[in-house]
């Protein structure tokens, strides 16, 4: 998913401030009526298979409605569909949908316009992962579709909800014009007179939309804002009312009186690509990853380099997760000593050469992993590549320096994150690890309590495996004005405008 890369971006997008203004927010006592937010990067598509969940929330959220959405803590809620049932087997699903909605353009919201877009997200580059295990979608009646699977799919309507399920007219679809311009039956129009593409996009909100209490805001605009100095200056001189924040800046918000949250939102560490050995013999052994976990002090890399905005942890499963064992956290506490003794064990003393990827967004980590690798022996030379280059390239190193998204669904962080192949995981080899690859096994029988127990011994020997060498996970920081909240979701780099409330 594109936007586990999307995260990363932070330090080499740069946009202009000059253009991000517009009339400011209603003043005093009264409820906030337009409220102007400030994200990290600009809409990377209107149509839905091809836009990237992280920073998009806020623009396709105001234009198209989800079959499904998502409550506060990450759980699937009805939207257009409003309701929907698994067979015995839960390889259907079969979903009501809801009556009299129609889109800009006129055309009306039903089943035969839902499998339209369908399978429209399932052609999608980027939106086609989420239906993977999908086999074919049916209008069953009018107000009704069923969605075959190839597989039991514990993830599907949370990635759904997350942002793979918005729906646009299938009349544009067809014409192939999302891109250029979008075609929802969201609770917002897009003012596309008043919008000006790179610098602001202006939405109204709709008086007869079917949930309107959930948008209270009459007007919305965002701004996309690359550089975080610019961002928070445009907060100070009250051109923005929300603000995707750096974290550095919680001090002077809160003196400022802002709302200020947080949420975990990425983990920080290396990535290892082979841990089989295939590439770099000294991977495949597991002393030697669980060496390199012991080198690193992850707290401290946590208060140097990220701010200490997040949680210092070995895990990629979300603290505050039900999978997350803080217990898990002691596994592989700093001990450099500990570190070359295990190098040593596996016959590495003098440690090995390694070649890793470098490119400018990972810089501000990369004095210390050469200097705590060299401390153990493992003498790193660096390729330094664009960062667009970056994520096409860095997974065929045996290891390299990552930031990866999280998810707030546990079946859906065993997937993304350890199970299948991805573009930071090209080689999951799960199968050479057979207590692991067991466990995925039972996982996939199961469902509810006894599936997250499951998790959670995955989750331990996942750690215990070393699959990959985690520092901290980092939160994302939303700043807003008095009278705005932001309610946080792992899994969406910036909230959907459902999550943005008066408060």
């Amino acid at each position: 998913m594109q936007r586990i890369w999307r995260a990363t971006l932070v330090a080499v997008v740069a946009l202009a401030l000059a253009a991000c203004t517009n009339a400011g927010a209603s003043s005093g006592d009264g409820p906030v009526e337009k409220i102007r937010i400030g994200t990290l990067l600009d809409v990377t598509s209107w149509d839905p298979a091809q836009a990237d969940i992280g920073f998009d929330g806020p623009y396709l959220s105001a234009v198209y409605d989800p079959l499904v959405a998502l409550d506060e803590k990450s759980q699937p809620i009805p939207a257009l569909a409003t309701s929907w049932t698994y067979s015995p087997d839960r390889l259907t699903l079969t979903m009501r949908l809801r009556s009299g909605v129609t889109f800009t353009d006129g055309k009306p919201f039903d089943a035969a316009a839902a499998v339209a877009n369908l399978n429209h997200l399932k052609a999608g580059v980027r939106s086609g992962q989420t239906y993977a295990n999908v086999a074919d979608v049916r209008r069953v009646d009018a107000d009704t579709i069923a969605l075959r699977l190839k597989k039991k799919d514990d993830a599907l309507l949370y990635n759904m909800g997350l942002g793979r399920s918005w729906m646009a007219s299938p009349a544009a679809i067809k014409a192939k014009s999302l891109v250029a311009r979008p075609v929802g039956s969201g609770p917002y129009t897009y003012d596309q007179g008043d919008s000006t593409p790179g610098s602001q996009y202006a939405f109204t909100r709709k008086p007869q939309h079917w949930d309107r209490r959930t948008y209270p805001f009459e007007s919305v605009r965002v701004l996309p804002i690359a550089d975080p100095t610019a961002s928070f200056n445009a907060m100070l001189s009250g051109q923005l009312d929300v603000a995707y924040a750096n974290a550095a800046d919680t001090p002077h918000a809160k003196r400022n009186g802002w709302n200020i949250a947080s949420k975990v939102a990425t983990w920080v560490g290396i990535q290892f690509t082979d841990r089989t050995g295939s590439q770099l013999k000294p991977l495949g052994d597991v002393r030697v990853r669980r060496a390199i976990n012991h080198a690193f002090d992850g707290a401290a890399i946590l208060k140097s380099v990220g701010q200490g905005a997040g949680v210092a942890t070995n895990q990629v499963f979300p603290a505050g997760d039900p999978a997350y064992d803080a217990s898990l956290n002691d596994r592989y506490a700093f001990d450099l000593e500990k570190a070359k003794q295990l190098m040593a064990e596996a016959g590495y003393a003098d440690g090995f050469r390694i070649t890793m990827p470098m490119s400018s967004i990972f810089q501000p980590w990369q004095p210390a992993v050469q200097q705590i690798l060299g401390q153990i022996g493992i003498k790193v030379t660096w390729k330094n590549l664009s960062p667009a280059d970056y994520q096409k390239n860095a997974a065929t190193y045996p290891m390299f320096v990552a930031v990866v998204a999280l998810d707030s669904n546990a079946a859906a962080s065993v997937d993304g994150r350890i199970a299948s192949q991805q573009w930071f995981n090209p080689n999951p080899s799960t199968e050479a690890f057979p207590e692991l690859h067991g466990l995925l096994g039972e996982i996939g029988a199961t469902t509810g309590k006894e599936q997250l127990a499951l998790i959670r011994r995955l989750n331990a020997e996942v750690t215990d495996q070393a699959w990959q060498d985690v520092w901290y996970q980092a939160d994302n920081t939303y700043f807003s004005k008095k009278g705005i909240t932001v309610t946080p979701i792992t899994g969406m780099m910036f909230p959907t405008l459902r999550f943005l409330q008066r408060g």
